[in-house]
């Protein structure tokens, strides 16, 4: 993990530190915490998320393709209408819930991409939630609900699930 930190650091204790983010990041992923490891502790002056929600700075952290960014260009009428409506609504801080949907092969996820790297580069949050994988690696920054929202794969008595605004 250390060899493409220590490309551009010359000092061992900040590649060791950035290797240990990480893994407190890979940990945190899967609902585990570093200290829990016998693994040297992270020095605050290293780890610029301190002060930020993990969630917050993994959504604020997300960048866009080349690709993505041309997208908007190539939006077809309807994709473009939607869009619109969706941008005006994100705009103008009106509160809206907007469904898109349609069969398979009707470009859902092309518009998906376009809102995501527009709302990106305006320095907003975006969480960009599927139900499938397939569509989430195609996404910036996608994610499972299950995974996002910690929704239990098997469901059980007492299974339940919660999260917060």
């Amino acid at each position: 993990m250390s060899e493409d930190y220590r490309r551009n650091n010359q000092s061992t204790l900040m590649v060791e530190q950035m290797v240990l983010m990480d893994i407190q990041k890979l940990l945190q992923s899967m609902q585990k915490d570093i200290k829990m490891y016998p693994l040297p502790n992270i020095d605050d002056i290293y780890d610029a998320s301190r002060d930020i929600p993990r969630e917050i700075f993994e959504e604020a952290s997300i960048e866009a393709n080349e690709d993505d960014v041309a997208l908007l260009d190539t939006l077809n009428k309807e994709q473009q209408a939607t869009y619109d409506d969706i941008m005006s609504s994100i705009d103008t801080e009106d509160r809206g819930l907007f469904i898109v949907d349609g069969p398979s092969g009707t470009k859902k996820t092309y518009l998906y991409r376009a809102l995501l790297v527009t709302i990106c580069s305006q320095k907003k949050i975006v969480v960009a939630i599927a139900t499938s994988s397939v569509v989430t690696s195609i996404m910036p920054g996608g994610r499972t609900a299950h995974s996002r929202f910690k929704i239990p794969l098997t469901i059980s008595n007492g299974a339940f699930c919660t999260f917060t605004k």
